[in-house]
């Protein structure tokens, strides 16, 4: 029987990955303050040939320590759920998710420079919800919920409510994290223990099955004629060898 594709236990390589990928904003922030790079204009300006650059760049920009630390805490735990969860399907998630996010902000974006890796969360948040959720595996369930216990708040922000949040960049992550839970093959595998649960099995092949009728009822097996069962009969034999009993008693 195929196990399902993550791992039953830990494995520290996963969050590192996710904690390494954390620190590439970090380094990016510090170099920006260090050394007064103004990554900012980097950043996606909607409907601008100059303003495309940014949908590669933008989560890698952000405003100030409280900006990235509010992004990287969310990052860091949403980066290793899809890894642990997700590993064949990771990369191609993350990266995608992050074009197509910064190309739905440029689209509907308003005339401004949109920096930060929110959308990127968003786009995780959402991918992870829904996928549990169409997945219909317990496992993945149970990660929909843990999902929406933590960042079920961050629903409000894909809707202008505040002018200084870029909330067209959150509402395209929730789009395309939606959108790819739909469509990305996550290669999650029920994992069965009994062959008569898996749906290629097939009764009519089974050599247990096939000594029942369709009403259920048992049928024996049969020979295929008296003279099989007469010859079968023959070849019984029953060996009796005679062994005296030694008398022991004393004369």
């Amino acid at each position: 029987m195929r196990q399902i594709e993550y791992p039953s236990v830990f494995e520290f390589r996963r969050i590192a990955i996710a904690v390494g990928l954390v620190m590439l904003l970090w380094i990016a922030l510090w170099a920006d303050l260090r050394f007064d790079l103004n990554l900012r204009s980097l950043g996606v300006y909607p409907r601008t040939a100059e303003g495309l650059k940014g949908i590669f760049l933008t989560p890698f920009i952000h405003k100030d320590l409280s900006h990235l630390t509010n992004n990287s805490i969310s990052l860091v735990a949403l980066l290793w759920f899809l890894f642990y969860f997700y590993p064949k399907a990771a990369w191609k998630v993350l990266f995608w998710g992050i074009v197509l996010s910064g190309l739905g902000t440029w689209l509907i974006g308003r005339p401004a420079f949109h920096i930060g890796a929110s959308g990127v969360v968003y786009m995780l948040v959402s991918f992870l919800f829904f996928k549990g959720v169409f997945s219909g595996y317990y496992r993945l369930i149970a990660l929909s919920l843990i999902v929406v216990f933590l960042y079920g708040g961050l629903l409000w922000y894909v809707f202008p409510i505040d002018p200084k949040i870029s909330w067209e960049g959150h509402l395209s992550g929730f789009f395309v994290g939606f959108v790819f839970a739909g469509f990305v093959k996550s290669g999650v595998v029920r994992d069965y223990h009994y062959p008569w649960e898996h749906p290629e099995f097939d009764p009519t092949k089974d050599p247990f099955m096939r000594r029942f009728d369709e009403q259920g009822n048992f049928v024996p097996d049969e020979p295929e004629s008296i003279e099989e069962e007469v010859e079968a009969a023959e070849k019984i034999q029953v060996n009796y060898k005679y062994k005296p009993s030694e008398d022991k008693s004393a004369n």
